[in-house]
């Protein structure tokens, strides 16, 4: 917990920053056991003097990070991360060394993860650079240990995918890979069909890339399966709203890194023929694809012709828990 308010705190002082570099070594040393009775432990010895928190502290978090998700979906992570960063240290670490129950505890620190969480997404979102890439992957390993220690399989599970994503973007293959496959592990007993499509999505992206087409296919028809499956419940977090368009436009993606462009065309007019032109969502085509050219009739004709090229939709995606990015950030 302390270590998270040191990143906060560093992230906010551009003159003393101690800057993480976006190795593929930190990804996995960063991920150092978590103690599953710190919360435990901290409910018998508070301090002296320790600030009492209760619900409304939980529920302020969460109304928070999802008020600067959604500023962040529409201007950008790098609009509000600072703000973000301040409020995780300077008002939710008195929290975090408060007085509180175990079970408000839990709920606490899993508070205090999806906000990290939001904050790693915010500075991988805000750019390409070594040094934000270095913050974003701290605060997701951070968002990790806190999912932890709070007993969230699914949160956890969500902070190892940021990390995982991070990997597939930078080249990191079989880092990317490893995590991936943490991620489902964490997830595989979660009564969320959503979230397990999320998950198995993300091992198969990561397996494409790293050239590994029987894992691919595998957790391909994995996350299909669990995307056809009603959800058990309506669910607040990321995971929880990974759509049915979502999947079909990443899975088209993967199927493109295959190499399987029928299956790649297939999935992303599947995602088009759900969402359409919505400015909240993006749809890419691979460059070795290209929408349909209008006919003379006026009608979309399914030839393909002229040079290939890629067609995306222009939006910002929501960064809240409560509305997920529908991308993942360039950095």
């Amino acid at each position: 917990m302390a270590s998270v308010i040191a990143l906060g705190r560093s992230d906010l002082d551009v003159d003393r920053r101690n800057f993480l570099t976006a190795s593929s070594g930190y990804a996995l040393a960063a991920l150092s056991l978590p103690d599953p009775d710190s919360i435990t432990r901290r409910v018998k010895n508070a301090p002296a003097g320790a600030v009492r928190v209760g619900r409304g502290e939980v529920t302020a978090i969460k109304i928070m990070a999802k008020t600067l998700g959604d500023s962040a979906s529409e201007l950008g992570g790098g609009h509000a991360r600072h703000l973000a960063v301040r409020y995780l240290t300077e008002d939710v670490a008195p929290w975090l060394n408060g007085t509180y129950t175990e079970a408000t505890g839990r709920d606490l620190f899993a508070a205090a993860s999806q906000l990290a969480h939001l904050a790693g997404w915010m500075a991988q979102d805000e750019g390409d650079t070594p040094e934000l890439q270095g913050i974003a992957q701290g605060y997701y390993a951070h968002a990790f240990r806190l999912a932890e220690e709070a007993g969230d399989p699914e949160l956890a599970a969500t902070a190892l995918r940021g990390l995982a994503v991070q990997c597939i973007d930078l080249g990191y293959r079989a880092e990317a890979v490893q995590l991936s496959e943490a991620c489902v592990t964490y997830g595989r007993n979660l009564d969320n069909p959503r979230a397990v499509a999320y998950y198995n999505a993300t091992l198969a992206n990561a397996a494409a890339q790293d050239n590994n087409r029987p894992l691919a296919a595998q957790h391909l028809a994995l996350a299909e399966s669990a995307i056809g499956k009603p959800p058990s419940s309506p669910g607040d977090s990321w995971a929880a709203h990974y759509s049915p368009g979502r999947w079909a436009h990443e899975t088209g993606m993967i199927h493109s890194r295959l190499g399987d462009l029928t299956a790649a065309e297939e999935h992303l007019r599947h995602a088009l023929d759900i969402h359409g032109l919505d400015r909240r969502r993006c749809v890419w085509w691979p460059v070795a694809l290209r929408p349909p050219s209008p006919s003379p009739s006026g009608r979309r004709s399914s030839k393909r012709g002229g040079v290939p090229r890629a067609v995306r939709t222009r939006s910002r995606p929501s960064a809240s828990p409560g509305f997920p990015p529908t991308r993942t950030p360039r950095g």
